[in-house]
């Protein structure tokens, strides 16, 4: 007789979620586990424990488990897996899929959509959200956030670009990661643009000033300057025209 076959065991199940992005509170979520082959039960189980278990029996395909996002515990990582009857066996869990709540995104405060400020000035960026946990501060362009705040009260975090240089110009926005959500991130809010130009300013007013002062005081002595060779002139004709005959 030939060799006996491996066992591989059941296939793995594939999770998709529907919508994927854009979920807001209230919004109604669907999870659809696709299944290789028929299954006795499907169970769809989110990773943490935090709502329980979802099951379905007697699926053909494709098991389908729709829920309401109300709360925070709804967020997170889900994966589903499948048992059948003959041979009775359970497969692998699915790959992960994700769910996040980007209703409400961090908002950018206390500085207009787009500024110029002068090289060496202290900015100072305000992100706030609904939530507590860690606000990250990202800049354009960045593949990591380039500072991070921890606020003990949640709300508003205030990250701080100390004396600027044109290398800072750039969009800046926020995210956040939820407390006790630690694998979850929100989409990145709205964002500020941030121009730094060589020159501050004030010094830029104030040299511009300076130069249109010495600009006026040049003009008016050269007038002075003119006046003066011709009231001169005019007094040496008139000494010349008295003067008697040589």
């Amino acid at each position: 007789p030939g060799p006996c076959p491996l066992q591989v065991g059941v296939p793995r199940p594939s999770l998709s979620l529907h919508p994927s992005q854009g979920i807001e509170v209230g919004d109604n979520v669907t999870l659809w586990c696709h299944l290789p082959k028929p299954a006795a039960w499907v169970q769809l189980c989110q990773e943490g424990g935090f709502t329980p278990c979802m099951k379905k029996y007697n699926v053909q395909d494709v098991a389908v488990f729709s829920f309401a996002v109300t709360k925070w515990v709804h967020t997170g990582t889900y994966r589903c897996q499948y048992r059948v009857s003959e041979p009775a066996e359970t497969s692998e869990r699915s790959d992960p899929v994700e769910l996040v709540l980007t209703g409400e995104g961090t908002g950018v405060h206390g500085r207009p959509p787009k500024e110029r400020v002068g090289m060496g000035t202290n900015i100072t960026i305000r992100c706030s959200n609904m939530y507590q946990g860690a606000t990250f501060l990202h800049k354009d362009g960045h593949s990591v956030p380039i500072q991070q705040q921890d606020p003990d009260g949640g709300g508003t975090a205030t990250f701080t670009l100390v004396g600027v240089t044109p290398a800072d110009t750039g969009t800046y926005r926020c995210s956040y990661h939820p407390k006790g959500f630690p694998f979850l991130s929100s989409p990145l809010g709205d964002s500020v643009a941030l121009e730094v130009t060589p020159t501050p300013p004030m010094a830029e007013s104030h040299g511009n000033l300076v130069v249109a002062v010495l600009r006026v005081c040049a003009a008016a002595l050269i007038f002075c300057l003119g006046v003066f060779f011709v009231l001169n002139a005019r007094n040496l004709w008139i000494r010349r025209d008295g003067s008697p005959a040589g």
